[in-house]
């Protein structure tokens, strides 16, 4: 089964991402895609291992590659953040970009029981962009489009509460 998760920033999503995780039974792994470039970046990462601390999730860091992530079958994992994972991909050197994200998910939806994968929206900030950040934004707003059409749940998060866009709650 898949959730695709999404929601502003500090919306909630992650959190409730989380939950959804801990209410199944099994094993739980943590797929975090934040690379650590900066203090700010770290302040982040600590926040959220904080935050899953004695949990009972097996953490595994993934900056790229997704596509080659050992986690244990039958498990159910949860991604944490496509928004990471796609720019890690488009922007690094080593990076396989859009394609490389979705071989990645469809492989860890053929071994995971279930999969949560957690993403932004970003596309209603009222701005208008271009460059690099206009072709990110298009890139995931493409990717989440495809996820949702995977995915068997989609939820919105908004202020901590969940909006069902596909699929049923529990």
């Amino acid at each position: 089964m898949l959730t695709l998760v999404v929601g502003g920033a500090a919306s909630g999503k992650s959190e409730w991402a989380e939950n959804l995780v801990l209410a199944l039974s099994g094993q739980r792994v943590y797929v975090a895609t934040m690379e650590p470039y900066d203090g700010e970046c770290l302040v982040r990462i600590d926040k959220h291992r904080r935050q899953r601390a004695g949990k009972g999730f097996l953490t595994l860091e993934r900056f790229r590659d997704l596509e080659r992530l050992e986690v244990p079958d039958g498990a159910n994992v949860l991604l944490e953040c496509m928004s990471n994972l796609l720019a890690n991909e488009l922007y690094s050197p080593q990076g396989g970009g859009k394609a490389a994200v979705l071989r990645g998910v469809e492989r860890l939806c053929a071994c995971s029981a279930h999969l949560t994968i957690v993403t932004n929206e970003v596309f209603s900030g009222g701005k208008d962009y271009g460059g690099d950040t206009l072709r990110y934004l298009r890139e995931l707003g493409e990717v989440n489009r495809t996820l949702a059409a995977w995915a068997d749940r989609v939820v919105e998060v908004v202020c901590g509460c969940p909006n069902v866009l596909k699929g049923r709650l529990l």
